[in-house]
């Protein structure tokens, strides 16, 4: 394995931006780490991937890319199959665990072979969604492979006719059982599950929610009984495990209240969690004493090829 060892990379690359739907969120968490990483001693590039990209990295030649891509290209394999190419250590998943968890249906296929509750789905044409209920109302529609709640539709128990997709949606989509209740999550740093967050927002936890200062409260740590705390923590790890991950991930939750443990739904693990001043995983980094720039470090020297 090529790998880094503590205090060797010297050249950071940071990967932000690119082409997918979340370029801007990506933009955000590039310049929050790259400022951390100056700030932690590293001679820091910004690059704004692009078709570009080879020529400028073997120009550049860094020591270690960070990659704070986020959606399509960046997070799904494909910037990780470039950077093996080169050989050049870089942070966060690798190839195979970033293109499964990318891809809902198949990450949620990992998930139930590790036995992780996760709610029934099916994936549909966009027509054939928009033209009657391929579930029982309530259920969720939203792409198969992109994040951030981007083109999330939620059709609710009452709702006489179908959703009506944007043209922008994918030609196929994912469908899948409505989870009720709070929305929790908990980042895994290496082999450690960090903390629980319980999201608070009116309304659904969406891109707005998400990235808008005061979008959202996070109470860290969340207010929740210790067998569910406990249990999001084991679930998180595993997922972590069961899809090959390393260095930073981070898992999402429904609790419904209700029903106890069974109540805990895994939703989906995302493998380049947001880097933003209002993200989840930096949230917790910093309430177990880790801060921001040293999260930064820890994630830079944790780079390889080989993940």
């Amino acid at each position: 394995m090529v790998g880094m060892s503590s205090g060797a990379a010297s050249k950071v690359v940071v990967l932000m931006g690119g082409p997918s739907a979340e370029r801007e969120v990506s933009l955000s968490s590039g310049h929050e780490c790259a400022q951390a990483l100056l700030e932690a001693g590293y001679e820091v590039v910004s690059v704004d991937a692009g078709a570009d990209l080879c020529a400028r990295l073997a120009e550049i030649k860094p020591d270690v890319v960070f990659n704070a891509l986020h959606g399509r290209w960046g997070e799904d394999g494909c910037v990780q199959g470039l950077l093996e190419w080169m050989r050049i250590p870089y942070t966060h998943s690798g190839v195979l665990a970033s293109s499964l968890a990318m891809d809902k249906e198949k990450s949620k296929a990992a998930f139930r072979a590790a036995g992780l509750p996760v709610v029934a789905s099916v994936l549909a044409a966009r027509d054939e969604v928009c033209k009657r209920h391929v579930l029982p109302p309530p259920y969720v529609v939203k792409p198969n492979n992109e994040g951030s709640s981007v083109g999330v539709y939620i059709v609710h128990e009452a709702a006489n006719a179908p959703p009506q997709l944007s043209a922008e949606m994918p030609a196929v989509v994912m469908v899948e059982t409505y989870a009720p209740g709070r929305e929790l999550t908990t980042a895994v740093l290496g082999d450690r599950a960090l903390a629980v967050t319980d999201i608070i927002v009116d309304g659904w936890y969406d891109y707005h929610a998400k990235y808008s200062v005061g979008g959202s409260r996070h109470e860290i740590p969340a207010n929740i009984p210790q067998e569910i705390s406990e249990a999001c923590k084991d679930y998180a790890l595993r997922a972590h495990r069961a899809l090959g991950c390393r260095g930073l991930s981070r898992t999402d939750f429904r609790w419904d209240e209700a029903r106890g443990l069974e109540g805990l739904i895994l939703l989906e693990t995302n493998t380049q969690p947001g880097m933003t001043p209002t993200s989840l995983a930096p949230e917790q980094a910093g309430a177990v004493g880790l801060s921001f720039p040293d999260l930064c470090r820890w994630i830079v020297e944790d780079a390889s090829c080989d993940r």
